[in-house]
Parts: structure tokens; sequence; C-alpha cells
């Protein structure tokens, strides 16, 4: 579907179906030219979700589709999103070829003309997404075109950047939603390659002989039972003027994770295709970095591997030693994220120096208890941080809660036969402040977060533009946000 802005000063463009928001007490009308008759506005009243459909009996647009945005008073960006992706899926359900969608003069106002540029093309292309790659016979799109119409200055700017940040997270998306064997660890690299080709983006890749010449031996340990080699991703964006600062992004990327020894339960299993998906946002990222400009010098690592039980597993019990030195038993090898996010954070610290880190992990089910698949559970080093982040999330609709991290979770960790164990014992429970216990000492004293996506990477409840049982592509918009705002 191709999106685009249009000048809107009376006459909508020629369009299949024309889409218009309303608030609770706003009268329905057509624009000039738009014929309706009395009944096809009957009864609207802009209650939140509320639609109509009507037929034109003349002018440009053949159809008109009332959406409503509810109470204006309790009108945010997250409903623009909504309204947009409903739109161009009531079209494509229409049979329409076409769709326009109406940013009125009210809504620039309430919300800012660029915000709601970014809103509406970010619906409108994540709404039309979909991940056919696997079907021999695709089914037909019949919605070939959407245009956004305003005469508001500032919209087609938001426009631009909210179809830049969508397709960052439909290429994270893409990522996430292929099979295990069609996307290895190297697949991943290869992935992050083709980043590079644009000329914004550097890149840099590690194989197994590199990791053991820097003594990388939790993500080594984790990928010994696959016969798939793992790889380390480097990726590196400067900014057009002087940088404030360097910023690093960590990503979990287990292509597949079936427990290893430790291996889960076969229900569900195939769902581990979305255990990469901290990878996936960070290069869905650097996706969106090719074409924006944020004042930060930016590098995004993806530690990438397969766990698996094969002869040369790690076993329960086996010690291995990260690349900073710090040895680890490995008491369950289905905790792995950890592992190889360590080694990656090591990498981190010696190579780059950032002064903030931001690691994204599919990390424990503990927080999918905790939060569900609605929020994903943060772990900030700093009030500031933490707020930064908050903020991103509820502009982007990728929102975040914060989770505690004492020392008694960090104590919890410590190893009767090494110096940490790759999870708690006893009746500690808080599972997901566990993980970024043991994590902790992998960073140091850097401004740090850590975000468990295990929840929200896939398998929430559908919100028009995303949801349901595919990859969310969750933090990747969130990122570019935090990175142009803080």
């Amino acid at each position: 579907m191709k999106l685009t802005f249009q000048a809107f000063s009376s006459r909508v463009p020629n369009t299949h179906l024309l889409a218009l928001p309303l608030c609770e007490g706003e009268k329905p009308h057509a624009p000039q030219g738009v014929a309706l008759s009395k009944v096809g506005t009957t009864d609207v009243k802009g209650e939140w979700k509320e639609t109509r459909v009507a037929d034109a009996s003349a002018g440009p647009a053949r159809r008109v589709l009332f959406y409503g945005l509810g109470k204006k008073a309790q009108l945010d960006v997250e409903k623009l999103r909504r309204f947009a992706a409903a739109s161009v899926q009531r079209a494509e359900a229409l049979g329409a070829e076409s769709v326009a969608l109406l940013a009125p003069q009210s809504l620039c106002d309430a919300l800012g003309a660029e915000r709601v540029g970014v809103a509406l093309a970010e619906g409108a292309r994540l709404g039309a997404y979909r991940f056919d790659e696997g079907k021999s016979k695709p089914k037909e799109r019949k919605l070939a075109s959407c245009t956004i119409l305003s005469a508001v200055k500032g919209v087609g700017t938001g426009v631009e950047k909210g179809l830049v940040l969508a397709e960052a997270n439909s290429f994270a998306r893409d990522l996430q939603n292929r099979p295990a064997n069609l996307l290895t660890p190297r697949d991943l690299a290869a992935a992050a390659r083709s980043l590079a080709k644009a000329g914004r983006i550097a890149v840099q890749i590690l194989d197994e002989v590199d990791m053991k010449k820097m003594g990388m031996g939790l993500l080594l340990g984790v990928a010994q039972g696959s016969r798939q080699p793992p790889r380390l991703v480097h990726l590196s964006y400067k900014p057009k003027g002087k940088s404030k600062g360097v910023v690093a992004l960590v990503g979990k990327g287990l292509t597949f994770d079936s427990g290893g020894i430790s291996i889960k339960p076969s229900a569900k299993m195939d769902e581990m295709r979305y255990d990469m998906s901290g990878a996936a946002a960070v290069l869905g990222a650097f996706h969106a970095l090719r074409k924006l400009d944020v004042p930060w010098e930016v590098h995004g690592v993806c530690a990438c591997s397969e766990n698996m039980p094969g002869g040369a597993a790690t076993k329960p019990g086996d010690i291995h030693t990260a690349m900073n030195g710090t040895t680890v038993e490995v008491l369950n090898t289905d905790a792995e994220g950890r592992l190889v996010l360590a080694d990656a954070l090591c990498y981190v610290n010696s190579k780059i120096k950032p002064d903030t880190v931001i690691d994204l992990a599919t990390l424990t089910g503990a927080v999918v208890v905790a939060l569900g698949h609605e929020l994903s559970g943060m772990f900030a080093s700093t009030d500031r941080l933490r707020d930064e982040l908050l903020a991103a999330g509820e502009e982007t609709g990728e929102r975040l809660w914060p989770l505690p991290l004492l020392d008694v979770h960090k104590d919890a960790m410590k190893g009767q036969y090494a110096d940490l164990k790759n999870i708690s014992g006893g009746d500690l429970g808080a599972g997901s402040s566990a993980g970024a216990a043991f994590l902790a000492p992998f960073v140091g004293e850097r401004e740090w977060a850590h975000l468990d996506i295990a929840g929200t990477a896939w398998g929430g409840t559908p919100r028009d533009w995303v949801g349901g049982p595919l990859g969310s592509g969750v933090g990747a918009r969130m990122l570019v946000r935090w990175l142009e705002t803080r």
C-alpha cells in the first residue's frame, strides 16, 4: 500500500473511501462536494470506536467512514493511530482500492500538527501490515493507496517521519515472524549488513573465532549445542552535527530457544522464534536512523545464537567464563538470554564505552505474569532515564512499567561454585528482577536500563495497528523517540 500526504483546501481527491474522525459532541458532516443522505449521519455520536459507513450520492468519495474518537478531553495520539489503522482495514474489507484520511484543524490544535501526522502515518502503514512470506499463494491485497489529507502546516512533516518509523517497525516484525530455519544467527547478521548499504550506518560482524579470542565464554556456551554458528552484530551511527554523547542499544538475538538441555514444554515451542525480538528492535531502530537524524552517537550490539540440546550443549552445572573474567554456573540452560547479553554488555563496556546503555530482551516469563502483554518491564538505574523512557513509551504506544532491582535480588545471583549463577534459588520469586540482577554486574556504573519485552514482543491484545499472535516490533519506534527527545 502506497502512503502519501496531500495538502487539503476544500475538495477531497477521488477516493473509494473517505475516513473522517470526530469526537463526542461534534456534528458529523462530509467535506464540500461529498453528498450524503441524512440517514448516513443520523445518530453518529462520536463515541470511542463507533463507526458508520455511508454511501455518497455525489462527489469524489464513493463512501464515507465516520470514526468516533471519544471525549475530546481524553484524546491522544494512540487513538489516532487506531483510527488510521481501523480505516485502512475497513477499506480493505470493503474492497476499496484507495482510502483518504482527513486530519482536521481541531485535531492538530489539540495534539500538535506533526504528532497528528506521525500517528496517522504509523497507524495506516501498520494497520495494513501482513506477513505472508510463507504462503505459496498469498491473498491478494485490494487496497493500493492511502492518502492523508490536511490543511494544517506540519502534518506533512509528521507523515514523512511516521512512515519512516512504521517501516522500521515493519522491518522488525518481518524479522520476528520468520521461522528459525529461515532466520538463523547468520541471517540476522545479514539483515544488519543490509542496513549499512544506505551509507549512514556502519556494521561489524564478529564470528565464533572472534568471540573466542575475546573470551566470550557465555555466548559461546549457549551456542555450542547448535550447528548454527553464533554472531555478534555491531552497528554504529553518527549524527550530522556534534554528538551529545554515546548511547549503546543491546539486543538479545536468540533466533530459536529450545531451552537447551533444560528443554521447554513442546506446547507453543514454535513461538520461540520470537526470542530474538530484542535484536529485532535494535535493528528496527537502525532502520529508522538511516533516514532520521538524532543528536547522539548510537551503537547497536546484538548477540545472535540458537539454544539447542545437541551433544555438545551446555549441561546444568557447567561453568563458563564471561568476557570480563566473571565465572558463571549455569544451573538452568533455559536462562540463556542473560548469558548472551552479559557478554554483549562486556563488549559494550570494553569496546564502546558509552554514556548510557539500554538492553532489550524477551528475558523472563515472570514479566508476563506481572504485567501481561500490554506493558514491558523496565529496570532503570537513574530516575532521569526511567522518566525519559516512560515518556517515549507513552508517545509511541509501547508502554513501560518500572520494576524493582534491589540488593536482595543481586545477592541471590551469587554462585556457590562460581562467581554467579544464572538463576536465583529458594523462594525469592521476582524472576524478572533476578534476571536484571544477573545483568547488573556486567554494566558496572554506567547509566543503564534493562527492558524485559517477553510479554509485549508478541501475543498482545489487538489494538488495530498492533497485537495478536504475530510479532509486534516493540521497541524500535520507542527507542528512536527516546533518542530524538532525551
